[in-house]
């Protein structure tokens, strides 16, 4: 259940408001509570929200990693990243002849990146000789504040001012919301990426002589939120200030690949038929990781992310176990890609299937219910089959995704859409003698509303981004003879992998969290 977390259960808290008789079930059975945030999925403190790809990585791998934003934030702490061949590859000749462009998603959340690596890498390129220096800023109101956007670019300028002041040219160059700019990702709708590379690549975004008068100018146009804001182009004297050209060097400094990978394949592959690019520069780009270990998305990366081995998909495909995994195309990934530890394709292709159901290309606010009927309609279809999967795994994306829109009314709906699935999964798959664990990898829909820090009120803006809330863990199976443990302090996400493989009657590999399995 993506999304869907434990909150007050008031009136900020659409999962609380919904109406959820199936879940309702499920807590008078056999519960416990995960941690799904901070250190508990390898992010750098316990006060990083936790996100999908580290949270599937941790339901996947059964082990805590270092995630990207901890290992990025050492690189750039010890200046490994500095030294390393690629910042050296791609950041050098720009102190003779050529531009260095940073494009990625400006703000702190620290799920796809950090707004502090970007000021680091800033400084440090002009300390590198770089005279031109040009950032392409992505604007996130999704794991932010809504209408922040300002915030953070009054930020970065201060840093692009003192080294205008050194005489050096720094500039924000172009940009956009990051639903509608550059960040898409599963291929759901390359026109995201298209629309990015017209504004940092072709500088043809719509004019504006700054980037606030852009974002200031959507916001009184249309009340659009900084997520949904349309792509922009800063230009002066009718030209674009920092289009990317031949010879230029490009870093992409978000950490988290999903939404890193086609922009990544535009400017890396010869062979390109997404859409149509027009001008292709020959430049050196670098993405902050390597963002598909298998696939090498991109081929030059400054920071080495986390080796994920032996995780549960391929110690049961080495068991000689069926697997099935299927959700949306929005998390499509998360029960593949990032399940898997990052590793594309599958172990073993005569043991395992995974499903696509196409996503709608339309808001989620406007359809909440998503295509939870469809994976649902997907799981019973595989139930009934004479000899079913042994371990399947779903992602039912509604809690998250229409979280996000910070629409309570719409994730409230959502949730319910949720429930009524289970319910419509849940019995037939008792009726099979078969064991369910339902959970989240993080939460979200569970508070929806920004909270005062001082009085612990909300506010009346809405909260688009994720919690940092514990999640839920329900035992469903039909013999009512098992438990769950609520002993273990510091249960999270990693002992979900070690539970399920004690359900399927193996023990698990010892670097494995416990199982959080009891007698009952």
């Amino acid at each position: 259940m993506d999304g869907v977390g434990i909150g007050r259960r008031d009136e900020g808290d659409a999962v609380a408001i919904a109406r959820t008789p199936t879940l309702d079930r499920l807590a008078q059975g056999p519960k416990t509570s995960l941690f799904a945030h901070g250190t508990h999925v390898g992010m750098p403190s316990d006060g990083d929200m936790g996100n999908s790809e580290v949270g599937h990585n941790a339901l996947g791998a059964g082990r805590v990693f270092d995630q990207g934003a901890k290992l990025v934030e050492e690189a750039i702490g010890t200046g490994s990243l500095y030294d390393g061949a690629v910042w050296k590859e791609v950041v050098a000749p720009c102190a003779n002849a050529g531009a260095l462009h940073f494009i990625g998603l400006l703000s702190d959340g620290n799920v796809h990146s950090h707004q502090d690596h970007l000021h680091a890498m800033l400084l440090r390129a002009a300390q590198d000789g770089a005279k031109r220096l040009f950032v392409h800023a992505l604007l996130d109101g999704r794991d932010v504040d809504e209408r922040s956007a300002l915030v953070y670019l009054e930020r970065l300028e201060e840093v692009l001012t003192g080294l205008r002041a050194r005489g050096i040219q720094a500039e924000v160059a172009s940009g956009g919301g990051r639903m509608v700019t550059t960040m898409d990702r599963y291929e759901a709708d390359w026109n995201i990426v298209r629309r990015g590379w017209e504004a940092h690549v072709l500088g043809e975004a719509r004019p504006f002589a700054t980037a606030r008068e852009a974002v200031q100018t959507f916001r009184d146009e249309s009340g659009v939120v900084d997520q949904f804001m349309p792509s922009f182009t800063v230009c002066r004297d009718g030209k674009p200030v920092g289009p990317i050209e031949d010879g230029d060097g490009v870093i992409f400094f978000n950490f988290r690949g999903d939404r890193a990978q086609e922009i990544s394949r535009a400017f890396t592959e010869a062979e390109f038929a997404a859409f149509d690019r027009g001008r292709v520069p020959e430049v050196r780009f670098a993405g902050m990781m390597e963002y598909d270990g298998d696939l090498h998305i991109p081929p030059r990366y400054l920071v080495t992310p986390p080796a994920i081995d032996d995780t549960m998909g391929e110690y049961l495909a080495r068991t000689g176990v069926t697997q099935w995994a299927c959700s949306e195309t929005q998390k499509y990934g998360h029960v593949t890609y990032f399940w898997n530890g990052n590793r594309s394709g599958r172990f073993d292709d005569s043991l395992e299937e995974y499903l696509e159901i196409p996503s709608d290309l339309v808001p989620f606010e406007e359809r909440p219910w998503m295509k939870a009927a469809e994976i649902s309609d997907a799981i019973l279809s595989v139930l009934r089959r004479p000899a079913p999967p042994r371990f399947l795994r779903v992602n039912y994306a509604n809690g998250d995704m229409v979280g996000h829109t910070g629409s309570l009314d719409a994730t409230v709906l959502a949730v319910e859409a949720l429930d009524l699935s289970l319910a419509r999964v849940l019995p037939v798959l008792s009726r099979l003698g078969g064991a369910a664990l339902i959970t989240a990898d993080h939460g979200n829909a569970d508070q929806m509303l920004q909270i005062d820090k001082k009085t612990g009120a909300y506010k009346s803006t809405p909260l688009t981004s994720h919690t940092v809330n514990k999640v839920p863990l329900y035992l469903a199976e039909p013999t009512g003879r098992l438990g769950l443990r609520n002993d273990i302090a510091d249960a999270g996400l990693a002992n979900v992998a070690a539970t399920a493989l004690e359900l399927l009657g193996w023990k698990a590999p010892g670097p494995y969290r416990r199982s959080l399995i009891s007698s009952s």
